[in-house]
Parts: C-alpha cells; sequence; structure tokens
C-alpha cells in the first residue's frame, strides 16, 4: 500500500484526484451554480497536465445518466454523473429508474445548494436562487432507487465516502448509488490530505450459489420431460452466453427470452427458441427463471400448475419489488455466471440416465425452431412490402448490412426475430424501469466505451422525443461520437393504443380506430433535427428505398458524421 499526499488545495481538487485514481474516465455533467469550486479545480489539473476525469457537457441530465449507464455496459466500470442539485437530480430520475431496475452501476452525484448565508465560508450562498433552490433532505428524492445515498461532510470523509460509493454500486446486485456535494464543501481548503493508492476499499465479490441447491435443481431438471429457459438480463456480463450455451446445449433444454435486455444466447445457436415463452409454457413440466423479473404475465398465459418453477439469479426473489408472486418451488442466489457453470456441471453427472430422454427432445427442438424459422420468414416475406413501411422489414434491412461487431440499441419496433445476433455485448434493451427516452444517451455512452464500433440506435418516434435529441445530437457532434439513429416514426404510442385494446377490446376506442391520447397529429420531420447538429438526415416512406437510405447513413457515420432515418413506419 502507498499512500499519497495533497499538500493545499481544496476538497474539490482532492476529489477529482480521488476520481482519477480510482480509474474514473469520465464526468457527465449539466452544471449550475454548485459547480464553481468542482470547475475551479478541473480548469486547474487542465492546466497542469494532471489526470483527471474527462468532463463532458451534457444538455441534458436524461442524456448525461443514461451515458454514463451505456459506457458502463461496453466498458464494465462505472463512471461519474453530476447535475445541478435539486433541480437537476429531478430531471436525471428517469435514468435512475432504468439503473436501479436493471441492476446497473453509475456514480450518480448532485451539487448542494450553498445553505451558508454569512459570510466565512467560500462558497456560500452568493445568487438569489440558492434560497428557494435548497431542500431539507435533498437524497430523499432518489432513495426509494439507489442503494445508497449521502451527504459529504468534510474532507475527512471524501476519502471513504467515494470508495464506499464505488464499492456499494459494484456489488451485487449491481446498481446507483447518490452522493450530494454541498458546494461550501467542495470550496474548503485542505492541507497534507493523505488517502491510499490504490484504495483499500474493494466491490464485494459476486456471490456463488448454494451446490445443495443446484444439486436439487439438476434432479427437478433431469426428471422432466420438456424443461424450459426463460430469461430476460442474461448477457449483461459478456461471458454468460457462452455459459448459456453450454448449459442449453448439454441437456436439450430450450432458451427463450422474454422482452431480452441482452444478447443472451446466439441466435443460431439450436436451442435458441425465439422470444415467445408464452407457446412453451403449458408443455413446459420445470420452467428455469433465470434472471427474468415477469417470465410470463399470468392473466395471459400461464405454466401448468404441476410444473416445478425453478429461480436463478442474484436476487432470485426480485426483493425490490413491492409484489411479484410468481410460483417458486426452488429459488437459488447467485450471479447466473458461476450458477450456470455449477447447474451445467452437476447435470452433466445425470446425463447418463436421461440421455435418451434428452436426445429425443433434442430431435423434437430442431423441428420446432424449424417451423419457427420458416414463420419468421413468412412474416418477413409478408411485410417486406407493406406501406406504411413494416418495422420486420427495416430490421432485416439492417441486418442484412450491419457487422457481427456492431451495436444494436432497441428502444423501438425492431423485430428480434429479424436481427442475427452473434456476439455478446451487441443488443440492448435496458429501459428496465420503464422510463423511455434512455436510447440516445444509451448509444452516446456505449460509442465513448467502444469509439471504434459501430452504434446503431432504433427508437419509436415517441421514445425519440423522450431522450431530448437535441442535446444528445449536440453531444455526438461535439464530442465526435458518430452514431445512426433511426426513428421508427408510426406518428402513435403504440403502447398506449395495445393496452387500452386488452382493458377494452370492444370498447368504444376500441371501435373509434383513432384513441384519444394515443396519435400524433401528424408524421414529424425528424431528420431536420440532426441536421441542426450538422449531422446527415433523410425520411423514407418507401420500403424498396430502406437498404439504400441504410447504407448512406453508415457511409455517413463510417465518415465520422452522425446520421438519423426518419422512418414512416406503420404501428404493429
Amino acid at each position: 500500500m502507498s499512500v499519497k499526499t495533497i499538500e493545499s488545495g481544496t476538497v474539490a481538487e482532492a476529489y477529482v484526484e480521488l476520481l482519477a485514481d480510482r480509474g474514473v474516465e469520465f464526468l457527465f455533467a449539466n452544471a449550475g451554480t454548485d459547480f464553481a469550486p468542482l470547475i475551479e479545480a478541473l480548469a486547474k489539473f487542465e492546466a497542469q497536465g494532471r489526470k483527471m476525469p474527462r468532463p463532458i457537457i451534457v444538455p441534458h441530465e436524461n442524456v448525461a445518466i443514461h451515458m454514463a449507464l451505456g459506457h458502463y455496459l461496453q466498458s464494465g466500470r462505472p463512471q461519474l454523473v453530476m447535475v445541478h442539485v435539486n433541480v437537476g437530480t429531478a430531471n436525471a430520475m428517469c435514468g435512475l429508474m432504468n439503473a436501479w431496475r436493471g441492476n446497473l452501476p453509475v456514480l450518480f452525484t448532485s451539487g448542494r445548494t450553498p445553505y451558508s448565508e454569512e459570510g466565512g465560508l467560500n462558497g456560500s450562498r452568493s445568487g438569489e436562487i440558492h434560497w428557494p433552490q435548497e431542500m431539507r433532505d435533498q437524497g430523499a428524492m432518489v432513495r426509494e432507487l439507489v442503494k445508497w445515498d449521502y451527504e459529504l461532510r468534510n474532507a475527512q470523509t471524501l476519502e471513504s465516502a467515494l470508495d464506499r460509493a464505488l464499492n456499494l454500486t459494484m456489488s451485487e446486485p449491481k446498481g446507483p448509488v447518490y452522493l450530494s456535494l454541498p458546494r461550501e464543501v467542495l470550496a474548503a481548503p485542505i492541507e497534507n490530505f493523505k488517502y491510499s493508492s490504490p484504495a483499500r476499499q474493494q466491490p464485494a465479490s459476486a456471490p456463488f450459489p448454494d451446490l445443495a441447491a443446484i444439486d436439487r435443481a439438476a434432479d427437478m431438471i433431469a426428471k422432466a420431460s420438456n424443461p424450459l429457459i426463460i430469461t430476460a438480463s442474461a448477457g449483461r456480463d459478456h461471458a454468460e452466453p457462452a455459459l448459456l450455451a453450454a448449459l442449453a446445449d448439454l441437456f436439450a433444454i430450450p432458451v427463450t427470452q422474454r422482452k431480452p435486455r441482452y444478447m443472451a444466447l446466439r441466435s443460431d445457436h439450436p436451442m435458441h427458441l425465439g422470444y415467445e415463452p408464452d407457446s412453451m409454457l403449458e408443455e413446459a413440466d420445470c420452467i428455469i427463471v433465470l434472471e427474468a423479473d415477469v417470465p410470463w404475465i399470468p392473466n395471459k398465459k400461464a405454466p401448468n400448475a404441476d410444473a416445478k418453477i425453478i429461480h436463478l439469479g442474484v436476487d432470485p426473489l426480485f426483493t425490490s419489488y413491492p409484489m411479484r408472486g410468481f410460483p417458486c418451488d426452488l429459488a437459488v442466489t447467485g450471479a447466473i455466471a458461476p450458477t450456470m457453470a455449477a447447474l451445467a456441471h452437476a447435470l452433466e453427472t445425470r446425463l447418463g440416465p436421461a440421455r435418451d430422454r434428452v436426445d429425443a427432445r433434442r430431435k423434437r427442438l430442431a423441428e420446432r425452431r424449424a417451423k419457427q424459422r420458416e414463420r419468421w420468414a413468412g412474416v418477413l416475406e409478408k411485410a417486406k412490402h407493406d406501406s406504411p413501411i413494416h418495422p420486420a422489414w427495416v430490421t432485416h434491412c439492417l441486418n442484412e448490412v450491419k457487422g457481427e461487431d456492431d451495436i444494436v440499441i432497441k428502444e423501438g419496433p425492431i423485430t428480434y426475430e429479424h436481427l442475427t445476433l452473434t456476439k455478446p455485448g451487441t443488443m440492448f434493451f435496458t429501459g428496465a424501469g420503464g422510463a423511455l427516452g434512455w436510447g440516445l444517451g444509451t448509444a452516446l455512452g456505449m460509442k465513448a466505451a467502444s469509439p471504434d464500433k459501430r452504434v446503431i440506435c432504433c427508437v419509436g418516434d415517441g421514445a425519440y422525443m423522450f431522450g431530448n435529441p437535441i442535446p444528445a445530437h449536440y453531444v455526438s457532434k461535439a464530442e465526435d461520437w458518430p452514431i445512426l439513429t433511426m426513428v421508427f416514426n408510426n406518428a402513435m404510442w403504440g403502447a398506449v393504443k395495445r393496452n387500452t385494446h386488452e382493458v377494452y377490446p370492444s370498447g368504444y376506442a376500441a371501435k373509434s380506430n383513432r384513441e384519444p391520447l394515443t396519435y400524433f397529429s401528424e408524421h414529424l420531420q425528424f431528420d431536420k433535427a440532426v441536421e441542426v447538429a450538422g449531422g446527415h438526415g433523410e425520411t423514407v416512406s418507401d420500403p424498396a428505398k430502406v437498404p439504400q437510405a441504410i447504407e448512406r447513413a453508415f457511409k455517413a457515420i463510417d465518415n465520422k458524421q452522425q446520421a438519423l432515418l426518419n422512418i414512416i413506419c406503420k404501428g404493429v
């Protein structure tokens, strides 16, 4: 262990030096009056050529926090976000919801309005807004959505507070943490500030599954005629798809993903049985719920009452959810990578007596998979000439030109069935909290972490507007992070329409064919929005012209120019 010393300066300078020492690369920020000591510290570090997190101006907090989440999903390292007191915190709440429900780490910070009115403390109140902006408990705004929150009190607690924040955000189950930074504290002078380098605090190791419970799970699976794996979040860790492939292949267990958030299994794997768990629920006699918070919708389709249900995950009961009552015959706590490896090992010892049943199941699944793919091809054949353009056709056209390393963000109606995915970390649906507008920021964060990869952000028109597009396009231009945005413009809230029809299938809204609060008045020219930041934009309304439009957009981003395709499509 070595101890480093900062002879003099401010708490803000010590904070910046500690961040750099702990490996934080980026500061995604939207500044306010509370930032003055931090800005002065960054300017000093820059003038002196000292290592510091790279500050990125992000003109909306929703974009900033999702950029940090996107960076983590590519780099595996949490990044820093700082926003302006309570108002900036409020604007970032949607990102916190997604991070909380998606178990995504981020060091989320804000200033705290100056609290001292009289002279004597540097950084005390200096503007009218400092009176009405103060809150009694700013952390209360986010407390239900973070693992930990704290207000920095003084220099003496700085190292412990920062290390605790970083370690808690990266300990399973991962998630956001919140640190508020009063201006007076950041501006306070320090002398002979000492800190450990490297840090003497580290994240907790991931939980390993109880091997006795793994044996019980293996027994249930080995005795089953039709086991089934349902997952939503497998694949966040890029090592997980290979482990899932080995587990599924060993015992011929079909894998189906419900609203998948990551690429959990190669789409060409023989045990990849698509994205419709409901079609396999009734026949399944043993269901492995693998990191899936909602494996089925009980009032639509449920498993057979006699089926054994096994839940696997780092928090298999999703204890932060107020209510979740899915049947559970066995719950095994553990990070899913070691859990899948342990389960595969246990099943291997049981393969002999079950081999004939496994071989027969493998043959049945191959036939079922072939018919499933034929149906998918039929949907595409029917869709390719549709006008307005069908999302399946757009997905197919994108799939024809994208590379296997290209990253696809799904916040719109692209169809998983027509997307070929072979590499971990190449598909993301990370709006786990249901807060729309995450796609653009996430795409930019991924581009920041992987500048040599192409990033394609597919969003619905509503999600695009939620995503604060002008700030996002600004960041793409200012930081030279060109991405392709594909807006599926159907001039409506598709989810609102579908859910209204589900609740009132024969109601007035369904009969009206133009439900209130559902349709936009016209197709907006979203391609014009990217032009304000020097991007390439075009509208596509003819299905025959989709392939060439995508090729032109790819050419633009390959030439370091962001691009946007405004695709006039049908609602599905």
